[in-house]
């Protein structure tokens, strides 16, 4: 475990914020949500428990970014041992390919772009599992703000009224998110009953409801009116899917992330690379340290694009693209005097939350769960309250590609929760939500804390950069403008940005000899708090 004295306590970035101290952690993008957590604790609930309070009331509270209708993620320790949950679903059996003839590409809105949900799973595996309180309580908190209402955030009405415009065509997202005719003003107070009666339904019949009964019922008819192709088996058999993580060295520590079909492997597949270039010795901001971090992402983010798919799908798996010999390779194609416009791959023959806690006991949990891009798809569920994830837009159109879109298939992930751990124990539950800049982020944190000392908060205050798409590099503004015209200078695409949207959000627990640290990222509106 990380001791006091190990760690730079000072916060050399702008910031906003202080880390969090305590026996028990809950850190979330949004406080009300963070609340949820702590007082599921106090309760006499575990990390747990408390993820999971904490995930449901973000459901009510951070709309624009997850909702019953979406996916998830988590890593958990346990006490003894690290676990992971794939709860993503799958598409419907009726989506051949030539269902999707007359597209150019995946539409990212309307029912084909709707798989079937899998956070509900997730909630009721996760607490089956390693649950101490009861699966109805979990729902408390988030149900009284559905009903009785609660004060809609800064970032999350930014998030909201940019939505608004986007889907002002969809009768029903108008009906459940714009009761006044507009997205709720920053502050205001906003209920959402038929939420409510919707959580309730799903806590009553730890999840039943959603996957085979009344819930279920009422998305399939709307699927079926509206010319979706969702059916009753496509939801019946939806199961949340137990899994190994994958894991890599980095220095002292290991890595974790989830398996394919989510991009966390691309964070195993830099750190490898940047393991291999003695990265950790470079100072922060410099040409140098920059050039390496960036080119080392760009051939994991390529990798990502050419191989990462439901895993039943790749014809490469995470073991060969983690090999010695194959991150060897890579790293030495890493020249440090000019950047690659097309990053190597090795040959072989958008908006989410993420929440983090930990309690007394020792277990911590990473966990994070998405609509994809904002409010989804744009579907909402008359009378529900239900928003439809857009997940189906993560497939490809392209002919023969492992992620092209086909029936019961899942489709490729950005959302990713991280882990790290130190001679088998636990180290560090974080994630840094935000689309193509998750496994970016991951990489980010990792370096700042084991690399350089600096503490969670510190790691998250610090300007980051971002790989985009298609290569170019964006720098957040408060990178030295020498570092800037060197890294112009080697052939590298250079914007520097002050959108803290394309840099993501983090929130992170660090395990401490005697308790844990938490930090929640400014860019966002979220709090850590502990006890």
């Amino acid at each position: 475990m990380v001791r006091h004295h190990d760690i730079c306590w000072d916060l050399p970035y702008s910031s906003r914020r202080d880390p969090v101290f305590a026996r028990n952690v809950v850190a979330t993008s949004q406080p009300l949500a963070t609340q949820a957590g702590i007082e599921i604790l106090r309760r006499g609930g575990n990390a747990i428990d408390a993820a999971l309070a904490a995930a449901i009331t973000l459901t009510v509270v951070e709309p624009c970014s997850n909702g019953v209708g979406s996916d998830a993620f988590a890593i958990l320790w346990d006490g003894n041992q690290l676990a992971g949950l794939n709860a993503s679903g799958r598409s419907p059996r009726r989506w051949d390919r030539s269902h999707f003839h007359h597209y150019d590409s995946m539409p990212n809105s309307g029912w084909d772009s709707v798989t079937v949900p899998g956070a509900v799973s997730a909630w009721v595996a996760l607490s089956e599992r390693y649950g101490d309180l009861p699966f109805a309580d979990l729902f408390r908190p988030a149900i009284e703000y559905a009903e009785k209402g609660f004060h809609v955030g800064r970032r999350t009405a930014y998030h909201w009224a940019r939505a608004a415009v986007n889907f002002k065509l969809y009768k029903n997202f108008c009906e459940h998110f714009l009761t006044k005719g507009r997205a709720p003003l920053t502050g205001e107070l906003f209920a959402r009953p038929e939420f409510a009666e919707t959580l309730a339904l799903i806590a009553e019949t730890k999840g039943e409801a959603f996957y085979r009964g009344t819930l279920c019922d009422r998305i399939l008819q709307q699927s079926k009116s509206e010319g979706g192709l969702l059916e009753h088996a496509d939801f019946d058999s939806h199961e949340a899917t137990w899994c190994a993580p994958i894991t890599q060295s980095y220095g002292e520590i290991t890595a974790h992330e989830i398996p394919p079909n989510g991009q966390g492997l691309a964070t195993l597949i830099a750190l490898g690379i940047l393991d291999r270039l003695s990265t950790r010795k470079l100072e922060p901001f410099t040409a140098d340290w920059t050039h390496r971090q960036v080119e080392a992402m760009k051939i994991a983010i390529r990798a990502s694009f050419e191989y990462f798919a439901d895993p039943a799908y790749m014809n490469v798996s995470a073991a060969q693209l983690l090999e010695d010999d194959v991150l060897d390779q890579l790293a030495e194609k890493i020249a440090d005097d000019r950047a690659a416009v097309v990053p190597n791959v090795p040959q072989f023959g958008g908006d989410t939350v993420y929440l983090t806690t930990a309690d007394a006991a020792g277990k911590m949990v990473s966990y994070i769960q998405s609509n994809y891009q904002g409010f989804g798809s744009g579907i909402v569920i008359k009378g529900t309250g239900i928003a439809m994830q857009n997940r189906g837009a993560g497939f490809t159109l392209e002919p023969g590609h492992v992620n092209e879109v086909g029936p019961t298939k899942r489709p490729f992930h950005t959302i990713i929760p991280g882990f790290v751990t130190r001679d088998e124990t636990p180290e560090l539950a974080f994630g840094v939500m935000g689309g193509h800049m998750q496994h970016q982020g991951h990489v980010q944190m990792i370096s700042r804390i084991f690399d350089h000392n600096e503490n969670p908060q510190a790691a998250s205050d610090a300007p980051r950069w971002y790989v985009s798409p298609n290569f170019e590099i964006v720098l957040e503004q408060g990178f030295p403008n020498p570092s800037i015209q060197e890294l112009r200078q080697r052939g590298h695409t250079v914007q520097v940005s002050r959108d803290v949207d394309l840099f993501g959000g983090a929130q992170l627990i660090l395990r401490l000899e005697d308790g844990y640290c938490g930090a929640s990222d400014h860019r966002k509106e979220g709090a850590a708090a502990g006890f």
